[in-house]
């Protein structure tokens, strides 16, 4: 019974996700014939006739009920509807953002696999050679990177500096290279962070030290050492591809790769809500197949040692601790507070003024201290990330509360669901601005934390006081209240507090993509694309959001890794 609730939840929310699709253009509470005829014509007055025309014109239903089941029927047949700014069909530009979306994200899983094999492939020998756990701080630290902040890097070095590659575009070889890296090294950072922590437990089980003592060479017991630890671990490789394709939208953005991504991007900011919907239907698809993907290939992986009964209970193992975390919010602080105490009034003759004793980050297009800018902006991107985590927490307690085994439900469906698509779709139903996307990270901020805490919670209702509660007659409330939330909200509350960089970084992308906070705004990520244009010759423009970006994703990153203590 309660595997087929659980497939029921699972079902149930990925119907609920197609039919919030299939209803977009009703959500803006706005007749979607009005919403067209100001797509189309901006500066005009609302002309009746003309609305109607339009309506007729473009087969639109009256009402969301009959337009959702318009919508489903027609994307059922493979009719996703017609644009409503270019009056051409759907359809085919979708395959077409998704063919180049689905490329760029094969190219950045290349990088992610290889950059992970060169990681962790030395580190798992020299671990099985000298019986201990692998260590290493690179797959930590190349993790926290953000894709945006390591594709302007690169965009900064290897395009406008150097000239090695295009700045822009998509179709030939050269093209596919810098965005491919800025999606696939930090997932390779991943990869093999996941995988690490696999190998760390294959290489302490009893099997390893027998293997070694009865003679076995160091790169067969290697091999199996990463056989085990690819097979555990398919299931989070998959969540590497979904965040591939998540974070694609920004890097798609700024190296104007026409994926699906940004096809999407470009249909909210024109109102064209039927683009949009199919372009983040396809993504959603696509998520989902991927995390699909990654659990079969987990039990075909592990069906042998199952049938077998020769697979052993993982060895839990901490890794070493590491002072980086500190070392880069302490930076990070100390940066932000000599920025609250300095003046950011506009002085035209300062614009673009280089790095100096009266400017120590320099001034922007408009003549604003830099470093100012960089203080106020770090309340809006950290103190957003901050409030959102929070309100997840309390979520994310109150749906763990309701837990009574771990099996899949609504959070792991969420969990396919890419932030910034989330902020998109938002964007589309209320516009772009502060509060949609603190919404838009909220609306998936919680699920890791509901799934830890489901966890927590389903543990705590094993334990030996609970079952001698209900034996003396407490009802689950009590039960709850007294002997299971005490314990799981200590760890719980851990968990979120270093998240909170996490959320910042999803905000400063929506505020990069022009979702989020207005483009004057200090917020770090409207900071970096408003200093976008000035890179050649202002580099320091963009250099502030940067570094702060770059700051948290190594606290994000870094902050999250166990320790060994």
């Amino acid at each position: 019974m309660r595997g087929l609730r659980s497939g029921l939840a699972v079902v149930g929310t990925a119907l609920a996700v197609v039919l919030l699709l299939a209803a977009l253009p009703w959500l803006r509470g706005e007749d979607p014939a009005v919403t067209v005829f100001r797509a189309l014509y901006a500066e005009r007055t609302r002309d009746p006739a003309v609305v109607e025309a339009l309506r007729v014109d473009l087969d639109l239903p009256a009402g969301p009920v009959s337009g959702a089941w318009q919508w489903l029927s027609r994307a059922l047949r493979g009719d996703l509807g017609v644009s409503w700014v270019d009056r051409e069909p759907v359809a085919p530009e979708v395959l077409r953002a998704v063919g180049v979306s689905a490329g760029l994200a094969g190219a950045a899983v290349g990088v992610a696999v290889l950059v992970a094999a060169l990681l962790l492939v030395p580190a798992t020998v020299r671990a099985v050679r000298r019986g201990r756990p692998p260590g290493g701080w690179a797959p930590t630290a190349l993790a926290a990177v953000p894709e945006v902040v390591l594709g302007v890097l690169l965009l900064t070095g290897a395009a406008v500096g150097l000239g090695w590659f295009p700045t822009s575009g998509w179709g030939t070889p050269a093209q596919v290279v810098l965005p491919a890296l800025a999606l696939g090294l930090p997932g390779g950072g991943l990869l093999a962070r996941v995988l690490g922590s696999t190998v760390a437990a294959a290489v302490a089980e009893p099997w390893v030290r027998t293997a070694r003592v009865n003679g076995a060479g160091t790169s067969a017991v290697a091999r199996s050492v990463l056989r085990r630890a690819v097979a555990v671990a398919a299931p989070q490789l998959a969540l590497v591809g979904v965040g591939v394709l998540g974070s694609s939208v920004a890097v798609e953005q700024l190296f104007a790769v026409p994926g699906a991504g940004r096809t999407a991007l470009r249909a909210v900011l024109a109102l064209d809500l039927p683009l949009l919907q199919g372009c983040v239907l396809a993504l959603v698809l696509l998520g989902l197949l991927v995390g699909l993907a990654g659990g079969a290939a987990h039990r075909w992986l592990l069906r042998p040692a199952l049938g077998a009964g020769d697979l052993v209970a993982p060895v839990p193992v901490a890794a070493r601790g590491t002072a980086v975390p500190l070392v880069a919010a302490g930076v990070l602080l100390v940066g932000v507070a000599a920025g609250v105490l300095r003046d950011g009034a506009v002085v035209l003759g300062d614009r673009l003024a280089p790095p100096s004793w009266s400017h120590p980050l320099g001034a922007d297009a408009v003549g604003r201290d830099v470093l100012a800018r960089f203080g106020a902006g770090a309340l809006l991107t950290v103190g957003v990330g901050v409030a959102v985590t929070a309100l997840a927490t309390v979520l994310a307690l109150l749906v763990a509360a309701t837990a009574r085994d771990t099996r899949p439900g609504v959070p792991d469906v969420l969990n396919a669901l890419p932030g910034v698509l989330v902020g998109v779709v938002l964007a589309a139903v209320t516009g772009p601005g502060l509060l949609p996307a603190a919404l838009g990270v909220l609306v998936v901020a919680w699920v890791p934390l509901a799934v830890h805490g489901r966890s927590l919670v389903v543990l705590g209702l094993a334990g030996a006081p609970v079952r001698a509660a209900v034996l003396a007659g407490a009802g689950r409330g009590r039960v709850l209240r007294s002997h299971v939330l005490p314990g799981v909200v200590g760890p719980l509350v851990r968990h979120a507090l270093a998240r909170v960089p996490s959320a910042s970084l999803a905000l400063a992308s929506l505020s990069f993509l022009g979702l989020g906070a207005a483009t004057d705004s200090p917020e770090w990520g409207a900071m970096l694309a408003e200093g976008l244009p000035y890179l050649e010759r202002a580099p320091w423009v963009a250099g502030a959001p940067v570094v702060g970006l770059l700051l948290l994703g190594v606290v994000a990153g870094t902050a999250t890794a166990p320790r060994r203590r």
